[in-house]
C-alpha cells in the first residue's frame, strides 16, 4: 500500500504525462485536426477513425493489430462472423467495432467509411470462385471502395496491390491487379498504392504450402526468383503510412533478398529437418490440366492462374522502405519461427541449421 505523499506524487505524474503537446495535434490533408490523448500503447486514443477493408485476410490481422496498439479506432468490416472475433481483443474497449458488408452493396461500404479520416483497401483473392471472380475484387471492387471514400470525404485512401502487377502481365491475377489500380486513381488521385511483394507469415501460402506441398513448387525447376517479405514489416509500413506525410505514388515493398523457389525448398527442408522431396518436376501443360480439374470440387486447390504465376519472377525496381521508416528482415530469421511445427518430436528442439545461399 503506497503512503499518501507516494500517491500525491504519482497521481501528479500521471496528470503531467496527460498533458498535450503540439504532436498530439495532426492535421489531415483536408485541413481536418486528429488530436490524440491519454497515455501511449493499447490504452491511448491516437484521434484517427479508420476502416480496414480485408481485415480477416492475412496481411489485415496484422495492420489491425499494429494500428489498435497506437490507440486508433479501428472498423473491422466482415462477410463471415466466425473470421472477424479474434480481431476484437487486438484493441482497448470500443476500439474494434465490426459491421458487416458486401463488396456490391455501396451503402454498406458506405457505412463502413463515412466516420473514418483513412481507409485501408487489401481485399483480393488468389482463386476465382462462382461468385467472384478476380475483375470483380480486384478491379470493379477496389474501384467501388475508392469512389464511395472520395464521396465520403475520406482524407487517405491506401489501396495494397502486388508487386508484380502489370497490364501486361500472362497472369490475369497480376493483370486485374494492375487495372484496379487505374480505376482506383481515377476517382481518388491521392491514393496511396502499395505493392508488396509475396509475403510470409504464420498464416501464409509461401512456407506452409511448401512445407505441405512441394511438388508444386518445383515447377519451373524452382528457378523462378522472387522477393519474400515479412508479413510484419508490411503491416507496420502500412501503420506508418499515417504518421507521415500523404504520399501520392506508388510505394513497393519488396523483400531485401532476390530468391528462387528452390532455395526456399531446402530452406523449409533444412529448417524441420525432412528429407529432400523426391517429387518430381511436374510439365507446366499437365500442372496447368491438373489445376484446371482441380476446380471441380469446392474448397480452393491450386488454380491454372496460380501455376502461371509460379513461373514469373518478381519484378526489379528499388524499394521504398525508406520512405516509410521499416527496415525489411530476412526470411532466414522466422524460419524456424513459422516452421517448428512441421519437425518431428525427435527433432522439435535441434539447432536450427540453415542452407548456403546459391552465388
Amino acid at each position: 500500500m503506497l503512503a499518501k505523499p507516494q500517491l500525491l506524487r504519482v497521481q501528479r505524474s500521471a496528470v503531467v504525462q496527460s498533458k498535450r503537446v503540439l504532436h498530439d495535434l495532426v492535421t489531415l490533408p483536408g485541413r481536418k485536426p486528429v488530436i490524440s490523448y491519454g497515455p501511449p500503447g493499447y490504452s491511448a486514443v491516437s484521434g484517427h477513425v479508420v476502416t480496414v477493408f480485408g481485415c480477416t485476410g492475412f496481411l489485415g490481422r496484422y495492420l489491425v493489430s499494429k494500428l489498435a496498439r497506437m490507440g486508433t479506432q479501428v472498423i473491422v468490416p466482415y462477410r463471415d462472423e466466425d473470421e472477424k472475433r479474434h480481431l476484437k481483443p487486438m484493441g482497448d474497449l470500443g476500439q474494434i467495432v465490426s459491421m458487416e458488408w458486401d463488396i456490391r452493396n455501396e451503402d454498406q461500404i458506405a457505412e463502413c467509411l463515412r466516420h473514418s479520416d483513412t481507409v485501408y483497401n487489401l481485399v483480393g483473392r488468389d482463386h476465382e470462385t462462382k461468385n467472384f471472380k478476380f475483375v470483380d475484387v480486384h478491379v470493379a471492387g477496389a474501384e467501388r471502395i475508392a469512389k464511395v471514400a472520395a464521396n465520403h470525404g475520406v482524407q487517405r485512401f491506401v489501396h495494397v496491390s502486388h508487386l508484380n502487377a502489370s497490364p501486361t502481365s500472362t497472369s490475369q491475377f497480376y493483370r486485374t491487379k494492375a487495372e484496379g489500380e487505374e480505376r482506383v486513381r481515377s476517382v481518388f488521385p491521392n491514393a496511396t498504392v502499395v505493392r508488396p511483394a509475396t509475403m510470409f507469415g504464420y498464416e501464409d501460402k509461401l512456407l506452409n504450402n511448401m512445407a505441405n506441398w512441394p511438388i508444386w513448387w518445383k515447377l519451373n525447376f524452382g528457378e523462378t526468383r522472387i522477393r519474400p517479405v515479412h508479413v510484419i514489416d508490411v503491416a507496420q509500413a502500412l501503420a506508418n503510412l499515417m504518421s507521415i506525410p500523404q504520399l501520392t505514388r506508388t510505394v513497393s515493398l519488396h523483400g531485401p533478398s532476390t530468391l528462387t523457389y528452390a532455395y526456399l525448398l531446402e530452406l523449409v527442408e533444412a529448417v524441420t529437418y525432412r528429407a529432400p522431396s523426391r517429387a518430381p518436376v511436374v510439365p507446366k501443360p499437365i500442372a496447368s490440366a491438373v489445376a484446371r480439374a482441380a476446380q471441380m470440387v469446392w474448397w480452393p486447390l491450386i488454380n491454372s492462374d496460380e501455376v502461371e504465376r509460379r513461373y514469373i519472377d518478381d519484378v526489379t525496381v528499388p524499394g521504398d522502405w525508406e520512405a516509410v521508416g521499416v527496415r525489411p528482415d530476412e526470411v532466414e530469421n522466422h524460419a524456424i519461427t513459422y516452421l517448428r511445427r512441421y519437425r518431428l518430436a525427435k527433432d522439435y528442439l535441434r539447432p536450427v541449421l540453415l542452407p548456403a545461399r546459391p552465388t
